[in-house]
């Protein structure tokens, strides 16, 4: 019979006691979830954006230096047997480091994407690594692009654009292009290998040998491994093929 029918009051349920341990539950979950939504949005769309945006900023990069003239002589003549003449590696330019934090490059890989490029800075600290136009930075203690011995450059795996994220999918023989006022330097990509963090013998002018002398000229690229750790880094290396002053037909697309 309900309590309408008798006349008496219903029975008042009884209040849940506020507790410290609820309390503190209840903050720590709340906590919790906000935790994991900055961290969606710093690795999807904060990395979606900045990606766009270092894209950006290299293309137009890009552009200025083309305007002017650096990339804008004929192309090269063809040789008998189809083969296209290039210039002798010994008169490709070298240009002098640029101050921390100047934009001095930019990097095209096709392996990363159709519409992949990203700018080159001098240095290697988080205002450069983590910048909204850049994304790559140069080791300041190796050679520029072009030089003898190894143009060493770092970049990010995860966050801040995700610059190199897929740098395990290289292949071999695939081309790295690197663009500055002068032309463009042609990489062609070697090998992997997986170091320590503190092995920084990968930067030696002869990558992990220190009493060996120099002769190629190598590109070399740092990013850690595993995605989202640090526990180790992961060692890209090339060995520069060619220099051109005109748009590698390669990326023709990509620059600009």
């Amino acid at each position: 019979m309900s309590s309408q029918e008798t006349g008496k009051p219903a029975a008042a349920k009884p209040r849940r006691r506020v507790t410290l341990t609820g309390v503190l539950g209840e903050l720590l979950v709340t906590a919790g979830v906000l935790v994991l939504l900055f961290v969606g949005w710093q690795n999807v769309f904060n990395t979606w954006v900045l990606s766009g945006q270092q894209n950006k900023a290299a293309a137009q990069l890009g552009r200025q230096w083309l305007e002017q003239g650096g990339g804008s002589e004929p192309a090269p003549t063809q040789a008998a047997g189809g083969a296209t003449s290039a210039p002798p590696l010994t008169a490709v330019p070298v240009e002098n480091s640029p101050a921390h934090a100047n934009a001095f490059a930019v990097v095209y890989v096709p392996r990363f994407g159709s519409d992949w490029k990203r700018t080159i800075r001098e240095g290697i600290t988080r205002d450069v690594l983590d910048s909204y136009d850049a994304g790559v930075g140069h080791y300041p203690s190796t050679p520029m692009p072009g030089a003898v011995g190894n143009f060493a450059v770092a970049a990010h795996d995860t966050g801040y654009g995700n610059t190199f994220v897929h740098i395990q999918n290289l292949q071999v023989g695939d081309r790295i292009y690197v663009q500055t006022k002068d032309g463009f330097y042609t990489y062609v990509f070697r090998n992997y290998i997986y170091v320590q963090p503190q092995a920084v013998q990968v930067l030696l002018p002869v990558p992990l040998k220190p009493d060996a002398k120099a002769a190629d000229r190598i590109l070399t690229m740092t990013t850690c491994n595993p995605p989202y750790h640090t526990k180790e880094r992961l060692i890209a290396y090339a060995v520069m093929e060619s220099f051109s002053k005109t748009v590698p037909a390669a990326i023709t697309a990509q620059v600009g």
